[in-house]
């Protein structure tokens, strides 16, 4: 059997499980969000901004994925949210059977939203279905502008795309205009926000887009 017929059947499977992760979802109403960064992004640091925001209209609850161990989960049940935490024990990417596995940890889905904080990786999670509403994918200015154009498939999935720590900007040769133009490049319908979490520069107009998502 060759590696592509392997490969076909594992995505076959991930995508049976994601569809029943998805009607679980939907059933009860809740909007799922994917978070998708290569590592020290600050895919966390957003959702220390976001959730207390969140939380004054909605239910909100987390699934964190880490190669290894517990820190981001610590960090998010501070906030007072319900969290479960996935290790993957190396493994690059979360898949449906694992969140579907998490959320059963759940006392119960009474929630408006799930965030599920995949592993930091911009190439193996961006072809994995895990049942989500939508992927978001988080790149910070220190990573350079080109990096849309070398992982295109993780930009083109999402339907969002946060550029992180824009406060370290007069710090750095970047140019944001350079990155927004790959960026839309690679996906000409995404929607892109500018953020600070040192400086919460753009973290409102954030919540106030998720927050238009979890009223429709």
């Amino acid at each position: 059997m060759s590696l592509i017929q392997i490969e076909r059947k594992v995505l076959e499977k991930n995508d049976t499980i994601a569809n029943e992760n998805r009607n679980i979802f939907k059933d009860r109403n809740i909007f799922v969000l994917n978070m998708i960064s290569s590592p020290g992004s600050g895919k966390t640091s957003i959702i220390e901004q976001i959730i207390p925001n969140l939380l004054e209209k909605f239910k909100v609850a987390v699934v964190e994925g880490d190669v290894q161990t517990d820190l981001d989960a610590r960090r998010v049940d501070a906030l007072g949210v319900p969290v479960v935490q996935i290790v993957t024990n190396g493994g690059c990417h979360l898949e449906a059977g694992l969140v579907r596995d998490a959320i059963s940890n759940f006392s119960d889905l009474n929630f408006n939203m799930i965030i599920i904080e995949n592993v930091g990786n911009l190439v193996c999670p961006a072809g994995w279905d895990l049942g989500e509403d939508l992927k978001m994918t988080v790149i910070s200015v220190t990573e350079g502008e080109d990096k849309p154009l070398k992982y295109p498939a993780v930009f083109r999935n999402s339907e969002v795309v946060i550029i992180n720590k824009i406060d370290l900007l007069p710090y750095l040769k970047f140019s944001i205009d350079v990155l927004k133009k790959n960026i839309l490049q690679i996906n000409p319908k995404v929607k892109i926000f500018e953020t600070s979490c040192f400086e919460k520069t753009g973290i409102d107009d954030l919540c106030e887009w998720i927050s238009r998502k979890l009223k429709i």
